[in-house]
């Protein structure tokens, strides 16, 4: 991904900003915190919020700290008409940090005061030339030390701009990857399934241990056929007493 590798280039920032020993390790307590415990003030994340202040609904009810910070930005980003491009800058940012463990340890590391979080989160905002309410969130996080939890903020977002979106996600696990036609197959029964007014969007695993066969996991459903589970059903059924008076 291109934003990733524009995210990656400005890693170096990180060595002088944490070289400069003239930041104070104090970390203010910033009330920005509580536009994401409460939608109703998300609007501060944008720079040019609407004169009439629509009204956003999430299409799902998140809970816990990831659940409110992703349900903030959500609001935020359909008020301010970057819904696609506030989720695809979140995961760009999250795919660099998987693909680099200094910035990953950035994140994680609680000892680096605030305002080093801050500047380094602004700098690579600007190089990466993303939006003000991405920016703007991930200075919140930075300065109130969540950064550790993008990951898990980034995966609720995702449930909501997927529910926004009317699609439905579902994951296949299998041992070795799916056929295009199977995989087309698959896709239009599970299109069949759930119905009009929501699309699949389906998801390919890959994992050995099954043995074969597959397991489709979505919404709340999960259809196992791999022939490990086969085989374990085989085996409870082969141990059961055999009721010898019933032959």
């Amino acid at each position: 991904m291109a934003m990733a590798g524009r995210i990656r280039s400005t890693l170096p920032l990180f060595n002088r900003l944490l070289a400069a020993d003239s930041l104070s390790p104090h970390c203010r307590r910033s009330t920005l915190h509580q536009t994401l415990l409460f939608p109703e003030l998300s609007k501060n994340y944008s720079t040019a919020s609407p004169k009439k202040e629509e009204k956003v609904k999430v299409p799902l009810a998140l809970f816990g700290g990831s659940g409110n910070y992703a349900s903030a930005l959500y609001l935020a980003a359909v008020k301010g008409n970057t819904l696609d491009k506030v989720e695809s800058e979140l995961l760009g940012l999250v795919e660099a940090s998987n693909k680099s463990p200094m910035f990953s340890q950035f994140t994680k590391d609680l000892t680096v005061p605030a305002k080093t979080r801050v500047k380094a989160v602004n700098e690579i905002c600007g190089q990466a030339k993303f939006s003000d309410i991405t920016k703007n969130f991930l200075v919140i996080l930075a300065e109130n030390g969540r950064l550790r939890f993008i990951e898990s903020i980034a995966k609720r977002f995702v449930e909501l701009t997927m529910a926004h979106r009317g699609e439905v996600k579902a994951i296949v696990t299998t041992v070795i990857p799916l056929p295009p036609q199977e995989e087309k197959e698959l896709k239009e029964t599970l299109q069949e399934i759930i119905g009009k007014g929501k699309q699949v969007k389906l998801e390919q695993k890959i994992d050995p241990s099954i043995l074969g066969g597959l397991v489709v996991e979505f919404g709340q459903k999960v259809f196992d056929l791999s022939i490990k589970t086969r085989a374990r059903q085989m085996e409870r059924f082969l141990r059961e007493p055999i009721n010898i008076g019933a032959l």
